[in-house]
């Protein structure tokens, strides 16, 4: 399986909005589901949310972020998409996407392809 590639990182203040790009180069993007996961410093990794292959129709989110990111996918580009807002300190971490379940799961552990991460930082 390709590797994935995630972008769109960076500094922002409390209450400000960032999109992240996760892409493959895979031409079996769109056969499986995907995740967002993310992990702060000292914590474990942590689920953010899940999207089902093809369209997408389905997608999931953590109690944390209900409301807030919405999760998308565009697979003429390979691209799976995180968009945040309102974005709060307590966002601040490496953020990741994996890939390589055929039905998303909110299990870390059942993702076998995953993404190098992308730091996330919200001041207050």
């Amino acid at each position: 399986q390709v590797p994935l590639v995630e972008s769109g990182g960076g500094l922002v203040q409390a209450g400000a909005s960032l999109r992240l790009p996760c892409t493959s180069s895979g031409r079996t993007f769109m056969m499986y589901g995907m995740g967002w996961f993310r992990q702060a410093p000292g914590k474990e990794r942590e689920l953010v949310a899940t999207i089902s292959a093809n369209r997408g129709s389905t997608t999931a989110y953590a109690d944390s972020v209900k409301g807030r990111f919405a999760n998308s996918r565009n697979n003429d580009n390979a691209t799976l998409y995180l968009q945040m807002n309102s974005l709060l300190p307590e966002d601040t971490a490496v953020y990741y996407c994996a890939s390589g379940v055929f039905f998303a799961s909110q299990d870390a552990r059942q993702y076998t392809v995953w993404g190098q991460g992308t730091q996330v930082t919200g001041s207050s």
